[in-house]
This record gives C-alpha cells, sequence and structure tokens, in this order.
C-alpha cells in the first residue's frame, strides 16, 4: 500500500520559518512527482510546489516563489519544503500528493489532484 506521511508543521510567528517532510513508502516507481498543495480555511485547495525525483526540476506558485523551497533526499524517499519568510496568510493545512500515474518531471501542478494523498500538516502563521 503507498502511502504519503506529512509532517512539521506547527504554530510559527510572521517572519518565521519551518520545514514540512513528506516520507513516501510502498511505491515501486524510481522516477516520480511530489506536489505540495495547502489549503486555507473557506478557501479552495491550492497547488504550491512540486520537484522530480528524477532530475529535481521544480515548480513554483508565484505566491510562494522565492520563500519557499522544494527538494528530495531520494535515498530516504522523502521530499521536503522548506517555508520560509513565512506570511499569515500561509496559514494552511500542507499536503503532499505523489503524481500518479507516475509521470518523469511536474505536470502543470493542477493535473495532480488525482494523485495519491498524505493526511496534511496544519501550519499556523501568527502575525
Amino acid at each position: 500500500e503507498v502511502q504519503l506521511v506529512e509532517s512539521g508543521g506547527g504554530l510559527v510567528q510572521a517572519g518565521g520559518s519551518l520545514r514540512l517532510s513528506c516520507a513516501v513508502s510502498g511505491f515501486t516507481f524510481d522516477d516520480y512527482v511530489i506536489g505540495w498543495f495547502r489549503q486555507a480555511p473557506g478557501k479552495e485547495r491550492e497547488g504550491v510546489s512540486c520537484i522530480s525525483r528524477s532530475d529535481d526540476s521544480t515548480y513554483y506558485a508565484d505566491s510562494v516563489k522565492g520563500r519557499f523551497t522544494i527538494s528530495n533526499d531520494n535515498a530516504k524517499n522523502t521530499a521536503y519544503l522548506h517555508v520560509n519568510s513565512l506570511k499569515p496568510e500561509d496559514t494552511a493545512v500542507y499536503y503532499c500528493v505523489l503524481d500518479f500515474p507516475p509521470r518523469a518531471r511536474c505536470p502543470e501542478i493542477a493535473t495532480m489532484r488525482d494523485g495519491i494523498w498524505g493526511q496534511g500538516t496544519q501550519v499556523t502563521v501568527s502575525s
């Protein structure tokens, strides 16, 4: 069974940082893409970033470009989202998603919604 487990969320003051982790287990393909989405209360789920496991190519939404960094540790089958310079409007549940069927590079991020999702981790930014 494929599982994605997020961790690393929490309460942080504006301007602070967190490192979110997404551990993938039970997936036998070597080349795949991990994406991060977030959903704030009353808002639609928003695609934030994605990374290709095969060549580390990345995508960032304009709202987080320059503040968030996505990375892979292939040996640990774990993807990370480093969230820096946090703002109150970054408050949301952050979800990772495994692109399925697997593609080698980041697709149009909205198309990842049909992938395999983790349970989410809450990020709360206080002003």
